[in-house]
């Protein structure tokens, strides 16, 4: 679904837990994520800790949108 959605020319980031299946199904910018039961979350974090681990994956996230790929792409953590 990521390869079709970008073949309409809107950019896509596949978040995961799991890159090598990210570059399996052929993903262009891929965030790698924190667990697979919680992709974006830690829940033996703090409150305010795991607030900012989120915010920084949204970031990472929003920063892979704005970036020029030519092919695949992991933005690490």
């Amino acid at each position: 679904m990521v390869k079709e959605i970008e073949s309409t020319g809107l950019p896509v980031v596949h978040m995961c837990t799991v890159v090598p299946i990210s570059l399996t199904v052929g993903a262009n910018r891929i965030v790698p994520t924190i667990a697979i039961p919680h992709p974006l979350g830690n829940p033996a974090l703090g409150k305010e800790e795991e607030k900012e681990l989120r915010r920084k994956l949204v970031r990472k996230a929003l920063d892979a949108l704005q970036t020029e790929v030519d092919g695949q792409t992991v933005f690490d953590k």
